[in-house]
């Protein structure tokens, strides 16, 4: 048996087509912007709707600090600690909060559950002005 290690290792860059596919394919990922204290990191449940990253939150500091406009970055990754590989994508964008009535009528149909517990009514959306991945393998 060889180890994960003695093998050849390559990275990849993702195009986009490949970073959409694999953010439609997953559930759960990390948002991170910067608040007052400095880096924030929120594991967030989320869906891949029309482009855009859409999560639900509440009340407090991630709805306040990135509801209205806030540059933010967002991550997904699969990692096979066995083998060593895996794949990372990151969505770059604004956030902004889904307020306008239609869109929100439109957002609460989605099939978006949270995971965590408390009255998480607030949808957000990023807005991607980038989108890049790599997988190793």
């Amino acid at each position: 048996m060889t180890d994960a290690g003695d093998l050849q290792r390559s990275i990849a860059r993702l195009d986009v087509d490949e970073c959409l596919a694999l953010l439609g394919h997953r559930v759960v990922g990390r948002v991170a912007f910067i608040c007052g204290d400095g880096p924030v990191i929120v594991p967030v449940n989320y869906l891949l709707d029309e482009g855009t990253v859409v999560f639900r939150t509440t009340y407090g500091t991630t709805l306040d600090t990135i509801g209205s406009g806030a540059r933010v970055a967002f991550e997904v990754d699969a990692i096979d600690e066995a083998t060593h590989s895996g794949w990372s994508v990151v969505v770059a964008g604004k956030a902004e909060e889904i307020w306008r009535p239609e869109e929100l009528e439109r957002a609460r149909n989605l099939p978006l559950q949270p995971w965590a517990p408390g009255d998480r009514a607030h949808y957000v959306r990023i807005l991607p002005s980038s989108i890049s991945g790599r997988r190793i393998d």
